[in-house]
């Protein structure tokens, strides 16, 4: 009952308007779906979202081999692997495109899981119990996420450091999001309440104001930073580096780093604000320079995007010289699901913490919740607003009641 029986293509559009790849798996009984994501800020080593010709060039290719998947039992998320290299054998996806990739082998796992009557999670990956990941939130938004005048730094982000239920974590990062754009009206009168494309507030401010204010909306609701609630920062810091000048360029700041000044920039923002979480603070290939902050401050998670890319090779190399605590898993970076899931089982075995992520330019589907439940992450970085986030948050609070479900993750 869970072979395959048809693939089917379409191109729709993700959450910036960009056309990308939904595909859908069918068995004789129920039909599985799942649309790509997108990134603004994308690793170098990441696998190519689509070849040359975009999206429709990626639907023509697998409407050309769809025949290839049919037969295949859609619980084998390896042989649907080894199915998608006989269509493209390169290392990034560059003929067929990662996009499409995630959208095969994620609507194989979903049609596995409706034919089977089971939760995605457990088909993706089935044991005992499970424990929700906890979700952070993006409050503020600069870099490739925001406009210009935005904060040079990509994410100002919140989450809680107790468990509690699902619904009050979620809660409480909505509850700063609200307060945050309240005091950054009341600061500028002129304030649009513009958001970046995850539904962090993106107002005309340097990295400062940025830091400063979105503390103080914490604060401000009662939370001790660091005690109730934590902020976090995705620097993405790929994005201001110069590699012929070997400088962090900071331009809507006005200021430039070498590297060790980079070093204490970072570490001097995770000391004053109480940062709990940190991302990308070099660029995609400095490991031992991210393994100064992993082993300056080993209670906060260290955190690698573009670093590690969900690449099983570079995080091994990443592991080596202990260059982060915690890694980003995004499934459509290594494109295949079975890929992602031998890079979130290596994390896994060598204590780095996952934190499942969706992508910038998103879909409405909602898989990615069940990804970080299947894989133990410990976070769920989902933005904040919008039907495409708040997607992924609702079916948080879908499973929550599943029996199988054992409490919240823990830091």
């Amino acid at each position: 009952m869970t072979l395959i029986t048809s693939v089917r293509g379409r191109i729709i559009y993700n959450s910036r308007g960009q056309s990308t790849i939904e595909v859908d798996i069918s068995t004789k009984t129920h039909t599985g779906r799942a649309a790509a994501p997108s990134g603004a800020s994308v690793g170098r080593y990441e696998a190519a979202a689509f070849p040359k010709g975009g999206a429709r060039k990626s639907l023509d290719i697998l409407e050309d081999n769809a025949s290839k998947f049919i037969g295949i039992d859609s619980t084998d998320q390896k042989a649907i692997y080894e199915a998608l290299k006989t269509i493209d054998s390169t290392d990034n996806y560059s003929v067929i495109g990662g996009s499409t990739a995630y959208a095969v082998s994620m609507a194989s796992a979903q049609v596995a899981a409706l034919t089977q009557d089971i939760p995605l999670y457990k088909s993706i990956h089935s044991k005992e119990h499970y424990k929700l990941p906890i979700p952070l939130g993006n409050i503020l938004g600069g870099g490739a996420h925001a406009g210009h005048g935005a904060p040079d730094i990509q994410e100002i982000l919140v989450f809680t450091l107790a468990s509690r239920s699902i619904r009050d974590v979620i809660q409480t990062n909505i509850d700063v999001h609200k307060q945050l754009g309240v005091l950054l009206a009341e600061r500028d009168i002129t304030f649009t309440r513009g958001r970046s494309d995850e539904g962090g507030w993106a107002p005309n401010m340097n990295n400062e104001q940025a830091l400063e204010i979105s503390a103080r909306a914490c604060e401000s609701l009662g939370y001790t930073l660091g005690k109730e609630v934590a902020l976090g920062v995705d620097f993405a810091s790929s994005t201001q580096y110069n590699q012929e000048q070997d400088r962090y360029i900071y331009d809507r700041a006005g200021f430039e780093n070498s590297t060790g000044e980079q070093i204490e920039f970072v570490s001097d923002i995770i000391k004053r604000y109480k940062i709990k979480y940190v991302e990308d603070a070099v660029h995609e290939e400095a490991f031992k320079d991210m393994s100064i902050l992993t082993s300056r401050f080993p209670d906060v998670l260290i955190v690698g995007d573009d670093l590690t890319v969900t690449n099983y090779t570079i995080l091994q190399k990443a592991i080596s010289d202990k260059s982060c605590n915690a890694a980003i898993l995004k499934v459509n970076q290594a494109g295949s699901l079975y890929e992602a899931m031998q890079f979130a089982d290596m994390a896994t075995q060598n204590n780095i913490k996952l934190i499942t992520s969706h992508r910038s330019g998103e879909s409405n589907d909602s898989q990615i919740a069940h990804v970080g439940i299947s894989t133990d992450s410990t976070l769920l970085k989902t933005g904040i607003l919008g039907g495409e986030r708040v997607a992924k948050l609702n079916e948080l609070l879908r499973i929550s009641g599943n029996d199988l479900i054992r409490g919240l993750g823990e830091l």
